[in-house]
């Protein structure tokens, strides 16, 4: 007999099961309202998004399986956003698409991911485990590639308008912007009357090509004015400003140098850096991701040595924490650091962002079940022991003491996390 479909069903059936679905949308709807409602009423809407922004990543990940493992010919039973609950579904085709109470990712079900997965002989045609080697690699890396192309995207989009400068950028010997210093009346500078995109060509008659021979020169000559020769709108001409000592300036109530440290001369600008459009942020986000790269590798390499564990231990002994500690984020830090980015600006949300995709995106292709890494090595290692004409597969089960090991570390990861940032919260710079 084969399965009901709903054109099978009476009727008052279908009716029964669209009013259903009907309300269960509604439901997702007021839902949101009400969270976001009640998000901005406590100040929090920004922190809100951004975590929304962060969830969103995630399903963007699972796409990133359902799609190519749809676009290669296996079956997807299931794409749902969150789990636990069902709170709203519908059947298109072979694949059931919804979702679920808690909101903490999502999920894409693809039969006969191992060996061990009973299927029905009828689909076992279109399992995972059968597909050719090439297949099963994309669908596996598929939801690391989504994160790397989002994050690429952000990139992109944050140097091509303005938001974002590179990690490592130059400052040129330009004036980027004024400066008020916290204070009221003007600056030296604004009193000289420097503009923005003045570029900066000499200082007292000596030239200058870089904004450290600005900076410097000011800095040393506290009191003393300074004659800086500029180019604006292809015509040069003098501006003279007189520095004052950042030991007198206060920001927050700190003042800007140390009040027993020398005398450091500031006159209210700051560096321009270099313009991206649309065409030269291409290169200089694939720059970026490469740089941002390095550094989560760095990272989680620094965690996993001795010294890394150490360290990490005593970070739950309640020592005293250093800005570079291999640590991880839990739902609770989470929160509050896309607090603190949200108040920060969009720049600080764009980047926290993009480092959220390139660790995901990374950290999912450790080699081990049940991340995707691990399907990616086993799919390799049976590439390997494949011969002409003949498939060869691993024998999974023999894996399952390294699969729990893998679980039992994920939940220490996540215990652990939780509890470092509920006594030692993680301050974003």
């Amino acid at each position: 007999m084969s399965p009901t479909t709903t054109s099978d069903r009476p009727p008052l059936d279908e009716a029964v099961e669209r009013t259903e679905r009907q309300i269960g949308l509604a439901r997702l709807f007021v839902g949101l309202l009400l969270i976001l409602g009640l998000a901005g009423l406590a100040g929090a809407l920004g922190a809100v998004l951004v975590i929304g922004a962060v969830l969103l990543m995630i399903v963007f990940h699972e796409f990133g399986h359902f799609i190519t493992a749809k676009g290669t010919g296996m079956k997807v039973t299931e794409f749902f956003v969150g789990f636990g609950p069902r709170l709203w579904s519908v059947v298109k085709g072979e694949t059931e698409y919804g979702v679920k109470a808690l909101p903490l990712g999502g999920y894409c079900k693809i039969p006969g991911m191992t060996m061990l997965e009973e299927i029905d002989p009828a689909d076992e045609s279109r399992t995972y485990r059968q597909q050719r080697f090439w297949k099963r690699l994309l669908v596996a890396t598929a939801g690391s590639i989504t994160h790397f192309i989002l994050a690429f995207l952000l990139l992109w989009g944050g140097l091509a308008f303005g938001v974002l400068l590179p990690l490592n950028a130059e400052p040129l010997a330009q004036v980027g912007s004024l400066s008020d210093f916290g204070t009221e009346g003007q600056t030296p500078a604004q009193e000289a009357g420097f503009r923005e995109g003045d570029d900066l060509v000499a200082v007292d008659g000596q030239a200058i090509s870089e904004w450290d021979d600005v900076r410097n020169y000011t800095q040393s000559r506290a009191g003393q004015e300074i004659a800086f020769t500029i180019e604006r709108d292809g015509e040069r001409m003098t501006l003279r400003a007189t520095p004052v000592d950042g030991r007198r300036l206060e920001v927050d109530g700190r003042p800007i140098a140390p009040p027993d440290g020398p005398s450091v001369g500031l006159v209210g600008i700051t560096p321009g850096y270099r313009d991206f459009n649309v065409i030269s942020a291409i290169p200089a986000a694939g720059s970026e991701i490469v740089t941002i790269s390095g550094q989560t590798v760095g990272a989680l390499g620094r965690l996993f040595t001795p010294d890394g564990v150490g360290r990490y231990v005593e970070q739950l002994k309640g020592g005293e924490t250093q800005p570079d500690d291999p640590r991880f984020l839990s739902p609770v830090g989470l929160a509050k650091v896309a607090d603190t980015a949200a108040e920060s600006g969009i720049a600080t949300v764009l980047f926290l962002l993009i480092a959220i995709n390139i660790f995901v995106g990374m950290f999912n292709m450790v080699p081990l079940l049940p991340l995707d890494g691990g399907h990616v090595v086993i799919a390799v290692y049976e590439a390997i022991r494949a011969r002409p004409g003949k498939r060869y597969f691993a024998d999974v089960s023999k894996l399952q003491p390294i699969l729990a090991f893998t679980l039992v570390l994920l939940a220490a990861l996540a215990l652990t996390s939780l509890y470092l940032d509920i006594v030692q919260p993680l301050q974003l710079n």
